[in-house]
């Protein structure tokens, strides 16, 4: 998942401040130091954020009316280059901000973040809603002198343009302040959303009182549940935290039915417990703010002006897609159970198979079916060597070299700094920031952030961008095992991260990751083919006890074992996505979650064995911000991308196709938002992307 927190908008009321206090306040201050200036984090308090926020706010603002106000006639110049150096400051310190937000929450920046969320939709809405300031955009969009500007200005034009018409730029005077009104209102529920989940993660638990408690848990699991009672001081010998990176190892392996339930249910009812921090009356008054929204725009519904820019361009195509590959994905699934409650009955289980029986009857039907079990590929894929090996592909696809450093400060201890280098030209590229571990106050998950965009329109300016993670944190000394899944999302948020680092365009706005939304993750999930290339796996999986690597017969294992729960993971994440997006194609009814969950699921046949992903009430990519509503489907909409391009290598000379890596770094990952998507891919590969490699990847059949 990518996050957003440098690209968006924004601007204030007047103000009054303390002199003093705005002078002293180090996040107001510019980033100094070597790499083209880095964050000072051991200057930072929660305290100064207010401050700051207000009085960058007010400066963009400022800013921004000059250059509305401006009585020369509108150039690119003067209003779209001007709009790109404005609000330099309000930037970086929204980065920060973000990050104490997602990475070091706590119940002293709650509040500043509840206080300020509303102030920032509100400000956004000032500068997407300056008449003055759009008459002069759109002079310069209908300007005949467009012609002589270069493709990448002409392209930053149309891109700013479309921007400020989807945000309502084009509304009359009533329709804007009523916009304006329900963005307040929906970023003060975004918070409350976001914060309500983290509390159910931070705070709930399933305690381990006995030793047969552990049974079936590796010993690194059994360590990850003993530190856990450690770091809430529980009297308990172990206990389970409410993340996905602790409850499905634990699903996966422990042997007790009655505690997997219990673990089950706490994970998935996050948000859903009927407590005051229960999600579903704020998702229900999100659904209509959103639809009321769309409606004042001019849509029939959230799902239609969300993807109105997007390359899905309707609801309907989204739908196409996503129903084309669920019935195939339903009936793989209906297979994987049918192993699964053969074991069951083999071993005398007088049950059916439940979902949270899954991924532990899975991971038996794995070792019978192919003597394959993920128990023993743990024991290779240890979290540093794995880094190393990211790199090394980073090296491989896009000449990239990283080198730790010791001379950035970071805002907490076990987060580490690479300067990323062109290991052809030595040119510095940018920083990369890793947060592997979890720990209380820092959201669930996996991510990617871009604290500083590249540009070179105003100077060189390189790119800041951090990768986070929630693995559990190994005793002193110990190394820190990870899944195959999980290794799969450290190379798919290390993509998000490339696709940043390799951003190669002079204006921020169209730089790096500032694409489609069905788009963004399309190079990040063409990364994660890496993983699993001899070449990585023999250099780079290393045993953590004898440092041998991965032998030849565990290899073959993994490769023939490729497809394996394809319906399974398919199913989840597709039944997540077609509920995002039927809730936002209602309209203005009211919504109730849980009822619309259930409802929908059973219509489409949902298989009783598997839940969505991310049920309603946690579902954190479409309701703690707008960035993924309705948008849930970029996910699959990107894996057809992917597994085409995927393709691309493999009719080549394989992975590591110098060429074909040639063209992926100049049409994709390097081009940011310079050209049309579509176009970019066309021109990388040739063709449209067919949606038969993604069946072919995925082992289903055909689609007709």
């Amino acid at each position: 998942m990518k996050n957003i927190i440098t690209s968006i908008l924004i601007g204030s009321t007047v103000l009054t401040m303390n002199a003093q206090n705005i002078k002293d306040n180090p996040l107001l201050k510019d980033w100094t130091g070597n790499y083209g200036g880095v964050p000072a984090f051991n200057e930072y308090k929660v305290s100064d954020f207010k401050p700051a926020l207000e009085f960058a706010m007010q400066e963009k603002l400022n800013e921004v009316n000059a250059i509305a106000n401006n009585p020369k006639p509108a150039t690119f110049q003067n209003t779209i280059a001007a709009l790109e150096k404005a609000g330099k400051k309000l930037s970086r310190i929204y980065a920060i901000y973000g990050i104490y937000s997602s990475n070091m929450s706590s119940p002293e920046f709650e509040p500043v973040e509840a206080e300020m969320e509303p102030k920032l939709a509100e400000v956004s809405d000032k500068i997407t809603q300056n008449t003055k300031l759009f008459q002069r955009i759109e002079a310069v969009y209908n300007s005949k002198e467009k012609s002589k500007l270069t493709l990448e200005q002409q392209r930053l034009i149309k891109v700013v343009y479309d921007n400020y018409v989807y945000a309502g730029a084009k509304l009359d005077a009533k329709a804007k302040a009523k916009v304006s009104e329900l963005n307040q209102q929906l970023a003060g529920l975004y918070t409350k959303f976001s914060q309500n989940l983290l509390s159910e993660e931070n705070n709930q638990f399933v305690e381990l009182k006995n030793e047969s408690d552990f049974a079936g848990l590796t010993p690194e699991m059994k360590n990850a549940c003993i530190a856990n009672v450690k770091e809430h001081k529980l009297s308990s010998l172990g206990s389970v935290a409410n993340t996905r990176s602790s409850v499905e190892p634990f699903l996966t392996y422990s042997s007790t039915r009655e505690l997997r339930e219990k673990v089950w249910q706490m994970f998935v009812n996050r948000g859903d417990n009927g407590n005051a921090q229960d999600n579903n009356a704020t998702i229900t008054q999100i659904l209509k703010l959103r639809a009321e929204r769309a409606k004042l725009m001019g849509f029939a519904s959230h799902a239609h002006w969300k993807l109105s820019n997007t390359m899905a361009k309707d609801p309907a195509n989204a739908m196409k897609l996503m129903m084309d590959i669920w019935k195939p994905a339903v009936a793989e699934v209906k297979i994987e159970v049918a192993d699964m409650q053969k074991i069951v009955d083999k071993e005398g289980g007088n049950f059916k198979i439940q979902p949270w029986d899954y991924r532990y009857y899975a991971e038996k039907v794995r070792k019978e079916k192919y003597d394959l079990d993920q128990n023993e590929v743990k024991q290779y894929l240890q979290l540093d060597k794995l880094r190393e090996g990211m790199f090394w592909v980073a090296g491989q696809l896009f000449d990239l070299k990283f080198v730790q450093v010791n001379d950035v400060t970071v805002y907490q201890q076990d987060v580490t700094v690479y300067q990323v280098l062109n290991k052809t030209t030595g040119k510095n590229v940018g920083l990369w920031y890793f947060d592997p571990y979890a720990r209380k106050g820092k959201r669930s998950g996996a991510w990617m952030n871009e604290y500083r965009t590249q540009e070179r329109f105003d100077g060189d300016v390189p790119t800041i961008v951090s990768n986070n993670a929630n693995f559990i944190k190994g005793a002193p000394g110990e190394p820190v095992l990870i899944s195959w899944d999980d290794a799969s999302t450290l190379f798919h948020e290390f993509g998000h991260a490339l696709h940043g680092l390799c951003s190669n365009v002079n204006y921020p706005t169209i730089a790096g990751t500032n694409v489609a939304r069905d788009y963004v993750e399309f190079p990040s999930q063409l990364l994660e083919h890496w993983l699993s290339t001899p070449e990585v796996l023999k250099t780079y999986a290393l045993n953590y006890k004898t440092n041998q690597p991965m032998p030849e017969s565990l290899l073959a294992k993994i490769d023939k074992a490729s497809h394996f729960n394809a319906g399974f993971a398919t199913v989840e994440l597709i039944s997540s996505a077609l509920i995002d997006m039927k809730l936002h194609m209602e309209g203005t009814s009211t919504i109730d979650p849980d009822s619309f969950e259930r409802t929908t699921l059973a219509e489409l046949k949902m298989p009783s064995e598997i839940v969505m992903r991310h049920r309603t009430p946690q579902f954190g990519h479409i309701f703690s911000s707008d960035e993924y509503s309705a948008g849930y489907y970029s996910y699959l909409w990107a894996d057809v991308i992917c597994a085409d391009a995927y393709e691309a290598f493999t009719e080549a000379k394989g992975p590591y196709d110098k060429e074909v890596a040639k063209r992926l770094l100049k049409y994709v990952f390097s081009s940011g938002n310079t050209t049309d998507q579509g176009d970019a891919y066309r021109s990388f590969r040739g063709r449209d992307a067919k949606v038969d490699a993604l069946m072919r990847a995925k082992g289903f059949p055909m689609v007709k």
